[in-house]
């Protein structure tokens, strides 16, 4: 079972548009709904794999209400955190040519109460798991130690945990040593606070990671790929896709293609490339199923493209 942990998740509405133009009426030719949040995500992918997972999620007013409801229609068990404050509500502006453009709202403030709470249902939940998934931004009310306070509890109980984060958060959370964390390439940048111009530059970033504390280091480089550096190794992995319909919560999908396959080595990435590229063929925010995946088309090696450079250089 995979336990996901989303501290901030949302209800996020996705309309496909031709163009985006300031202060122009637009059209939308396509849209849909979907429950948010990277942890909710990693939970949607891996149950569209057919694989148990649990949600934990503070959840308020009807958007809540909502998110429960689809990620439940999913096939999702949920254990909701009640909070007083209304879950957020996300908007996401997907242009044919592939551009996103995200609107994001801060979500509520939890109270020390809530807070309490939001621990203590990790701690109950992940008795059965065999990951730990925290993501996602930290709402208000949660300070930048706290994904390190879950690393410690969930070693503590000899579970394995991933993590997805960033800024201050991540810094903090890879001196917990966590089993595995997930950046991406502007992630990346900020966390070791230098620009990101080629993949050498990206696994020299992902090295210095694993220095500070973090066990292993899967970054999402987009179009460029990913790397997996571990114990064992470091390698790179890639896959053509053709057209891009939507890049919301493929690095999500990955984490879940990388975990299903077991959490390490060159197999596992070579799932987590599978599903983040079949993601961004896919509308919106859905993830993919075992049937959207193409494997053939999955390219791991050990010989990482050190010079090549970043077709978004990440600052």
């Amino acid at each position: 079972m995979i336990l996901t942990v989303t501290p901030n998740p949302s209800l996020d509405r996705t309309y496909e548009v031709p163009a985006l133009h300031r202060g122009e009426v637009i059209r939308a030719t396509g849209e849909r709904m979907d429950p948010g949040g990277k942890g909710v995500n990693v939970s949607r992918a891996v149950a569209a794999a057919d694989r148990r997972t649990v949600a934990v999620l503070p959840l308020g007013g009807a958007p809540g209400a909502l998110v429960a409801d689809l990620l439940h229609a999913q096939g999702i068990e949920v254990a909701p955190v009640p909070v007083t404050g209304a879950t957020r509500s996300n908007i996401a502006l997907a242009e044919t040519d592939g551009i996103l453009t995200k609107i994001n709202a801060p979500g509520p403030e939890l109270t020390a109460a809530e807070r309490a709470h939001l621990l203590d249902a990790v701690r109950t939940q992940s008795r059965t798991a065999d990951w730990i998934a925290c993501c996602g931004s930290l709402p208000r009310g949660l300070a930048a130690t706290w994904y390190a306070d879950v690393v410690t509890r969930a070693h503590a109980d000899s579970t394995r945990i991933a993590l997805d984060t960033s800024g201050p958060a991540l810094l903090e959370a890879v001196r917990a040593r966590p089993d595995v964390v997930k950046p991406n390439a502007e992630e990346l940048a900020q966390a070791v606070g230098r620009p990101l111009a080629t993949v050498g530059d990206a696994l020299d970033a992902a090295e210095r990671l694993r220095a500070l504390g973090a066990r292993a280091v899967l970054a999402s480089l987009g179009a460029d790929g990913q790397l997996l550096v571990d114990d064992a190794g470091t390698w790179y992995g890639s896959a053509h896709v053709d057209t891009v319909r939507s890049n919301v919560g493929a690095g999500d999908a990955s984490l879940a293609g990388f975990l299903i396959a077991g959490g390490n080595g060159p197999d596992a990435l070579a799932s987590a490339v599978a599903h983040g590229a079949a993601a961004v063929r896919l509308p919106g925010s859905v993830m993919p199923t075992p049937a959207d995946l193409d494997p053939t088309a999955v390219t791991v090696t050990a010989d990482v493209p050190v010079d090549r450079a970043l077709g978004e250089p990440a600052v």
